[in-house]
């Protein structure tokens, strides 16, 4: 098998940024073990195991992947390949916390460390640095959030491979299925439009409509119910979609219907409060204001939305309190709910890029509640 090739321009320049992201705080460097802040840095997909895996960033020098022997196969499917990035590989009985120490200069220095580096790899490497690192989110949070153009690509790609499958959503829906049957309908289409992958799969009937983490359960779908479908998935090169659609199996009563434009109300305003400048916390309370100007406002029990990229959560997150202001290249959620305990829920969800004058949405299926025809 060919290896992978890699934008080693688009690798080195991330590297370059995160290097002086840490100079700009004040840290010697950056330790980053298997999970998305790898991928970003250099496309690697490695697990993190017992051996120690990272890859240091001094803030002066070169960048050194530590990675064990028995592991090294795994650096032909990263970019570390084409940027000849050193490599400090290690065996059994050998010390790597050593090699990291070396290749950030060999005496006890500031550094900061991938979120998810497990305690087991931490601890051993806080011992041999002398000093409690800090963590790496703080440090890469600008560049994680904002996309350069070939992630924005891939966004709108997995947004309109998620949407082909929301499409074919009410022909799952019938009355009589229970949602796991229409889960599993929709696991096969995700990946039939292209996903690696179903991350999750949210199919709230009815009363489970309620709950917005609900996931799938043994119930049957009835005549009246309405349904709440979360989905999304890893779309190559990993970059994930995630949208939310209602769906009403019949036509809805009066007072869903009225409730549901209210919710479609609150959605559409926040998408149009995007902007350059606006605060994430602003984008939140444009939804939350409509919601209370209906008297809806304790219905609604979430944040508005939260940034996407290799993961499916990460930041920004769109939230009161959060008073960061919005810059073109962010790319988050705009999700909006309405969740009444023991009777029906909604929430409409989009994908939107923040652009030089406003909001361009990677999701274009419509909003409306849709109405599946009853057999």
């Amino acid at each position: 098998m060919s290896q992978k090739r890699f934008d080693a321009g688009v690798y080195a320049s991330r590297l370059h940024a995160a290097a002086a992201a840490a100079a700009d705080a004040g840290l010697a460097g950056l330790v980053i073990t298997p999970g998305y802040d790898l991928r970003y840095l250099i496309g690697s997909r490695a697990e993190t195991f017992e051996r120690l895996t990272a890859l240091v960033i001094p803030v002066s020098g070169e960048p050194t992947v530590v990675v064990p022997r028995l592991e090294l196969a795994s650096l032909r499917e990263s970019a570390a390949v084409e940027l000849a990035l050193p490599v400090r590989d290690w065996v059994d009985g050998q010390d790597p916390y050593d090699l990291v120490l070396a290749a950030l200069g060999g005496e006890p220095v500031a550094t900061a460390v991938t979120d998810a580096m497990p305690a087991l790899h931490l601890l051993p490497l806080t011992a041999k640095l002398g000093v409690l690192p800090v963590l790496a989110t703080d440090v890469l949070r600008t560049l994680r959030m904002i996309k350069d153009p070939a992630e924005v690509d891939a966004l709108r790609k997995a947004g309109a491979a998620i949407d082909r499958v929301h499409a074919r959503v009410p022909e799952f829906l019938v009355p009589g299925r229970t949602e796991a049957d229409v889960a599993a309908d929709i696991g096969k289409a995700i990946v039939a439009e292209g996903h690696s992958a179903a991350a999750f799969i949210i199919v709230g009937s009815g009363p489970h409509g309620a709950d917005p983490h609900h996931e799938v359960s043994d119930r049957e779908l009835q005549d009246g119910d309405v349904v709440v479908v979360d989905i999304g998935g890893p779309y190559e090169p990993g970059y994930n979609s995630d949208s939310t659609r209602t769906y009403s199996l019949g036509e809805p009563s009066t007072e869903v219907a009225q409730q549901y434009s209210v919710l479609q109300r609150a959605q559409q305003a926040a998408v149009q409060a995007v902007r350059p400048g606006v605060t994430a916390e602003q984008v939140d309370a444009a939804a939350r204001d409509v919601l209370a100007e209906a008297g809806l406002a304790e219905y609604f029990v979430h944040r508005t939305g939260h940034g996407i990229g290799l993961s499916v959560h990460e930041e920004p997150y769109i939230v009161a309190g959060n008073d960061l202001p919005l810059q073109p290249g962010m790319a988050f959620s705009v999700e909006p709910g309405i969740y009444f305990p023991g009777k029906w829920g909604a929430r409409i969800e989009d994908i939107v890029i923040v652009t030089a004058d406003g909001a361009d949405p990677v999701n274009q299926r419509p909003h409306e509640l849709m109405v599946v025809p009853l057999p």
